[in-house]
This record gives structure tokens, sequence and C-alpha cells, in this order.
């Protein structure tokens, strides 16, 4: 394998890098976060597809893999089971809008390092990206809770250590993080319910994210969740299904 220009954590950076990401835009992103954390554009490869992942990994060896749970062609459960039997030592970080216990417990399982929600800010994707790089295995806040609600009473008195060893990132402090969704609910969290608000109010995602002092990927993030869990495919749609279910006035 190659090794790239040392971080600031001096650490070589062990390349290649394959992001499996389907939508254009969140390549675009990680690259960005890729290249500031260090590597050279030549390190870093593209999969938008699970089989187009499988024929890299059968091309060359990898040094870290960044996956997204669904893809076009099936789900990347299969793709990290394979990565992890290929390569035990891979460092697997996957970064999803799903956040269901199934999920998140799947992904674990199926041998990934780490687990990190789209929403996060490029700084908290950056933080788990270094942490699997020095050996971590970052655990995004929110899920560190559903894993600590899947345990014994008995086990959670011991807090969020207790987790495994698994690295929890740093936590927001609004309201709306502090609040867990149940498992397998599909009501919207505070903080999506506050931006489709400001959705109905008209605003542009650039402008949500000025306002709530947040990234205009977050907000993006968060608008895809509210689509998804409202099972629609527009702001438009958004609003008027929410009003129907009496989320919004």
């Amino acid at each position: 394998m190659n090794s790239a220009s040392p971080t600031s954590l001096d650490i070589p950076l062990p390349a290649p890098v394959l992001i499996v990401e389907d939508e254009p835009l969140l390549q675009a992103r990680l690259q960005g976060i890729l290249l500031e954390v260090g590597y050279p554009p030549a390190a870093l490869l593209f999969a938008a597809t699970v089989s187009e992942a499988q024929a890299m990994l059968r091309n060359e060896p990898l040094a870290l893999a960044l996956v997204d749970l669904m893809l076009p062609d099936g789900s990347g459960l299969n793709l990290i089971e394979q990565m992890r039997n290929s390569d035990p030592s891979l460092g697997i970080l996957v970064i999803s809008a799903w956040s269901t216990a199934e999920s998140i417990l799947n992904a674990l399982r199926a041998g990934a390092t780490g687990y990190v929600l789209k929403e996060r800010d490029d700084i908290e994707v950056t933080m788990a990206i270094r942490s699997v790089l020095r050996g971590g295995a970052p655990i995004d806040p929110f899920i560190a809770r559903r894993i600590l609600e899947l345990l014994p009473d008995s086990d959670k008195s011991a807090g969020e250590t207790s987790t495994s060893g698994l690295a929890i990132l740093a936590e927001p402090t609004s309201a709306g993080a502090q609040q867990a969704i149940p498992a397998g609910s599909e009501a919207l969290s505070e903080r999506e319910t506050q931006i489709l608000r400001l959705v109905a109010d008209g605003l542009t995602n650039r402008e949500i994210a000025e306002q709530l002092f947040i990234s205009r990927h977050t907000v993006e993030s968060h608008i895809k969740r509210v689509y998804r869990k409202l099972s629609v495919s527009s702001r438009t749609m958004a609003i008027r299904t929410a009003r129907e279910r009496g989320v919004l006035e």
C-alpha cells in the first residue's frame, strides 16, 4: 500500500481510500473532507454501486473505506462483510442517513469499524475519519444512545464509555440533539420539525443553515430524512403532508 503525506496527527495516511456513495454531492463533500485531511486526489477512489466497489476490491487492496448503506444495486452491508473478510484490519467507516437500531447493529456486525450520520457537520465527519486512522472505532453520539438503549439496565449504569470501547464523537448541545427518536418510529425529530417549519416559511437551505448556525449539508441531510419519513419527494409535498398529520399548523 502507498502512504500519502502525514496529517497533523503525525501518522501516515494509508491509501488508497474508497468512497462508496451514489449521490454526486455527497461524493464531492467526502472528497473535499479527505483532501482537507491531507490525501492527494490520486489516493481517492469512487464507487456509486456495490458492483463497482466489488470490482475495485478485486483489483487492488484498500487502506480505508467510507461506505453508504443504501446503494442503487443493493445494500452496503454485503460489501462491508466482503471487505472485512478480505482484510480484517481494513478501516471501514459507515456514513449513512439511516439511524435505526437495526441498520446500526447490522453494519457493526457485518464488520464496520465505525458509524456516523450524514447529517453531521464536516468537522465531525473529519473527526470520525481521523479516529479510524488512529485505530479507533468512532460511533455517532445519537447512535451510541441507541446502542445503550439495547443494553440491560445493569450495563447502562456504566454510562456511554461502556459501549465496547467505542469512541463517541463530540455531541451538539441543542435540545433537539438530546432527544432520541424511538427505534422504528417515523416521527420527525425536533430538529427536523424545526427545519420543516423554516422550509414552510419559504427559506432556502442556505438561509436555514445561516439561521440555525449549521452547514448547508446538514440542512440537506435533515430534509432528505424528512422526505423519507413522510414518504414524499418535494418540499411542497412535505409541507402539505406535515400539515395533514398535524406536525405543522
